[in-house]
């Protein structure tokens, strides 16, 4: 491990894109202030590339290598930087570097969500360290907060935007009332969606993150497989402007709960009421909404992507690991309980529908009373004429989903239903 009285720690990073250059140019522009916080003088040896020609200025061209054995046995790099992304050979590279006895940071959500309980277990048997603040949020340190500030505090739930690309849809939808696609090719030319946005717009960079989070709040082992998410595309004009109406924001939410000894962790889109604390998170931001027992609930907001900001939390995890001589439990993020998984279709939701229907007498009473057959009460009713058609917009009290469903199929089956269903779940003040 590496000491921390005026010693020169020494830096492998694996990957010089956008924030790996970030990191190094961080590293030595704030190399007194992180030199006073940390008692040591920290910095980049050796830099992990494909094609070290092609490498990004910045930084001397000898530091680049594309051999990471290079890396691995230089005794002098204490430290790991894995920046790379993806699964392989991240994964490879990462349990190399804690079988050696290095310490690891790591962004990568996809990795620690897959496979962060082996790495966990690994780092505690060979007594290292490894930290992934920026795998979730971005400059958020949500995930310190709740592994240090929050140890005691009885974590119940967290609610969470975590993914800017989908927060920036649907804030351009709402703005403006764009269709979904044009609000997609707007993000894709500001910068905050890839040319392929298939990760954050389905859900899944979002599944990854809410199982992260899961995992340390809850102390038990969640994987990215344990978490059901469904995407935004499927999210209209329509929605968002009955959303408004009917005093809601639409919102891309991971949800991650405790019912008794058991978790429930998805990833769904939901209407939020005017008055919950996510509902104002606008734009590409991120934020992470937490209630337990002992602290009823905490809100950290902030910029959830971008090169500099996840280079700071990458940064800031270094500087942990230089500043903590000797790893403790706080350093070993390990899933000490077997929490099992409470199903989906037992969760007791508030549902929205709309409904495009014909418009004559007798729609709406056939409709709820297949929804009052399975014990589904409609709370409320909006409806507006559309041509010869009608749409019908409900919010339901609340039931388990698996009634919800198994009402929706048979109303979806109603010759005098035009159009397939749209349902979107719904979140209160009361936070779910």
């Amino acid at each position: 491990m590496p000491a921390n009285v005026g010693q020169e720690i020494k830096i492998g990073l694996l990957g010089y894109g956008t924030v790996g250059s970030n990191v190094f140019r961080l590293l030595e522009e704030q190399s007194e202030e992180i030199l006073q916080s940390s008692g040591a003088a920290i910095s980049v040896s050796r830099i992990l590339v494909r094609d070290a020609a092609a490498a990004h200025s910045g930084a001397p061209p000898e530091l680049f290598t594309t051999d990471f054995g290079e890396i691995l046995d230089d005794d002098e790099i204490s430290i790991i930087v894995e920046l790379i992304g993806g699964i392989d050979p991240a994964y490879e590279y990462i349990s190399a570097a804690l079988e050696k006895g290095k310490a690891v940071v790591t962004a990568n959500k996809q990795l620690i969500s897959q496979q962060g309980s082996y790495l966990f277990e690994l780092s505690r048997r060979r007594q290292t360290q490894i930290k992934f603040e920026a795998s979730v949020a971005g400059a958020i340190p949500v995930i310190r907060v709740i592994r240090e500030s929050m140890a005691a505090a009885g974590i119940e739930s967290i609610h969470g935007i975590v993914n800017g690309t989908t927060n920036f849809i649907l804030t351009e939808m709402t703005r403006t009332g764009a269709e979904y696609e044009k609000a997609l090719d707007r993000a894709r030319e500001l910068g905050y969606a890839e040319a392929d946005p298939t990760e954050d717009v389905e859900g899944l960079d979002a599944a990854a993150k809410m199982a992260i989070l899961a995992s340390i709040a809850f102390h038990s082992t969640v994987g990215l497989d344990d978490v059901d998410c469904e995407g935004i595309g499927e999210i209209g004009s329509l929605d968002i402007e009955y959303a408004r109406e009917l005093g809601y924001t639409i919102k891309l939410l991971g949800v991650a709960r405790l019912y008794g000894d058991r978790v429930n962790v998805r990833v769904y889109p939901a209407l939020l009421e005017s008055g919950h604390p996510l509902s104002t998170v606008g734009g590409a931001q991120n934020a992470v909404f937490i209630q337990g027992s002992a602290i009823d609930e905490i809100m950290l907001s902030g910029p959830g992507a971008g090169g500099m900001e996840t280079a700071s939390a990458v940064v800031s995890d270094i500087v942990s690991i230089v500043s903590r001589r000797t790893p403790g439990f706080l350093e070993y993020p390990l899933a000490y309980k077997q929490l099992d998984f409470f199903p989906a279709e037992e969760v007791e939701t508030t549902f929205y529908l709309r409904l495009e229907v014909e418009d004559e007498p007798g729609v709406l009473a056939a409709i709820a009373n297949i929804f009052g057959e399975h014990r589904v009460s409609i709370e409320s009713v909006l409806q507006k004429g559309r041509g010869r058609h009608a749409e019908l917009v409900m919010i339901f009290h609340p039931v388990k989903e698996k009634s919800f469903y198994n009402a929706l199929a048979r109303v979806a089956e109603l010759p005098v239903v035009k159009a397939t269903p749209h349902p979107l779940r719904v979140e209160s003040n009361g936070h779910g």
